[in-house]
Parts: structure tokens; sequence; C-alpha cells
């Protein structure tokens, strides 16, 4: 359970380490880690688990890294994983908090944070294009994802909605 627990820690702790961006833009890495190198979920678990976290209060990384880490070893698990993926940015958060006030007021500092703005939005991409390839398998998903897509780009309403639709369109158009 230990050897279980530190992988748990030291996996999500790359996740948080490697990442810049947020929460969407670490669901490649994080990905990575749990699908491929450790092969603690499949594709489909691991989709599911990303739309729960999206679901649920709180950023999509540390909500993915809880629900990974409960299922994999309760809540010894979930503790684990959430606190190796909120290490890195709470000891750089602590380090550099009065540095960034300063630097941020600097003519170059636009120009950089655009830059991390536009890869931050590439890691975004990816990680739908991702998840979409795993999610959109066969018509009737299909048919969800434009419905939801089109309705959510014409009518600006809470995330929530578009889930819920989502969920009811779900149950009624998938017969198992």
């Amino acid at each position: 359970m230990i050897d279980l627990l530190l992988t748990l820690y030291f996996s999500f702790l790359k996740v948080g380490l490697f990442t810049i961006g947020g929460g969407y833009a670490m669901i490649p890495l994080m990905e990575a880690e749990v699908i491929n190198v450790n092969r603690w979920l499949g594709p489909a678990e691991f989709l599911d688990v990303i739309a729960i976290a999206e679901m649920t209060p709180g950023p999509v990384s540390i909500n993915a890294a809880t629900f990974i880490g409960y299922k994999l070893a309760g809540v010894a698990g979930s503790l684990v994983a959430s606190l190796g993926v909120i290490t890195p940015s709470l000891i750089l958060l602590l380090l550099l908090s009065r540095i960034l006030f300063k630097l941020i007021q600097k003519p170059g500092s636009e120009k950089f944070l655009k830059g991390v703005r536009s890869a931050m939005v590439a890691l975004i991409l990816l990680a739908a294009y991702s998840l979409g390839l795993s999610a959109v398998i066969d018509l009737a998903s299909a048919f969800i994802f434009v419905v939801i897509l089109i309705a959510s780009l014409v009518y600006r309403i809470s995330p929530i909605f578009y889930i819920a639709i989502g969920a009811i369109m779900g149950l009624l158009l998938f017969p198992y």
C-alpha cells in the first residue's frame, strides 16, 4: 500500500510540476500518467473521471486526482494524489509571490503572459481533442456532442445546464 501511495504522490507531483495553465492544461499529462505509464485506468474510465471532475466544484485537476486516488487507495489515496498535484503550485506560489507582483508590472510582462495564454489554449484544445476521441464513439454520442456544441455556441448559459442536458440525452439515447 505504501508503494502505491508513493507512486500516486510522485505521479501527480509530476503532473503538477510540469504543466502550466491550470487544470485543463494538466489533462494530457495526467492522461499519460494514469493510462499509459501506470495503467491505473482505461481511456473510458479516465474520461468518466474527467467528466465527474468537471461537474464537481473546484479545480478539475485536483478533483480528478482526488477521484483517481480514491479509486486506487481509498481516502489515503485521494489525499496523497491531491497533495501531489498541488505541491508544486503551493511551493512556487509561496516562494515567488512577492517577485511575481513586482515582475507583472514590468513592460515585457504583457508579452510573456500572451505567450503563456496561447500555449495554455493549445494544451486545452489538445486535451479536448484527446478526450473527444474517447467520448464520441458512435452516432448517439456524436449527436449529443454536436447538439451541445452548437447550443453552447449559440446560447451563453451555465455549463451545468449543458451537462444536465447531455446526461438526459444519454439516458434517452443509450438503451443499456
